[in-house]
């Protein structure tokens, strides 16, 4: 079983040595979500934790049950030091790609803090890159170290409630139950209702649909 890194241990033990871990006393952890989806922005948060008081129960939120994701997501956004969101949309993904449109995500989450980070903790393995704050990535980051925990759960709870609001506008699509993506169900009324403005045009299934009903025009 993964252990879940404080900010204490992971300034004395992730942390490259030739950063000095005295100035780092507000630490953002950054994570994305929705990047897989066929539907909508890519959401990505920022969380700068307390350091002396600390949330129990943090990790990769795609490994919580929903009732402990959400209630998680209420401690945090109520007594984190900080958090915010950047998103990035369906427009500027379509004209980029997933990958740039991920890390724009996260630049802008870090942007949106309204505290302004020491040090900058990035789930994955890749950085959009902080020209005034340090940071570094760690792979499985969400599992490891609090605050990217808990910027995981903020982004997965807030990618999922879009989601909600848009099954509500285009209930056909099930984008409750699928969360935008890939599904069976998903393809299949994709196939026969054809694409929203929300879906991601430039993604494989959705483009191979358009493609089909382009031929039959």
């Amino acid at each position: 079983m993964t252990t879940m890194l404080s900010i204490v241990q992971v300034k004395n033990n992730e942390i490259s040595q030739t950063l000095s871990i005295k100035k780092f006393k507000l630490i953002a952890g950054v994570d994305e979500s929705g990047c897989g989806s066929l539907v909508g922005s890519v959401i990505a948060a920022a969380v700068i934790l307390h350091a002396i008081q600390p949330i129990s129960g943090l990790s990769d939120s795609n490994t919580l049950n929903k009732n402990k994701r959400l209630n998680l997501y209420k401690n945090i956004i109520k007594n984190a030091l900080a958090w915010s969101i950047g998103y990035v949309d369906v427009t500027e993904i379509d004209r980029s790609n997933i990958l740039e449109a991920r890390l724009l995500a996260m630049k802008r989450a870090v942007h949106n803090l309204s505290v302004k980070p020491d040090l900058i903790l990035i789930n994955g393995n890749r950085s959009p890159g902080f020209t005034e704050i340090p940071y570094q990535c760690f792979n499985k980051g969400d599992a490891r170290i609090a605050s990217i925990g808990a910027a995981s759960i903020i982004a997965k709870v807030t990618c999922d409630q879009d989601m909600i609001i848009l099954d509500k506008q285009y209930p056909k699509y099930g984008f409750a139950q699928n969360k935008g993506y890939l599904t069976f169900f998903h393809l299949k009324q994709l196939a026969l209702y054809g694409p929203i403005s929300h879906h991601r045009k430039s993604f494989a299934p959705v483009k191979h649909v358009i493609s089909d009903i382009n031929k039959k025009l």
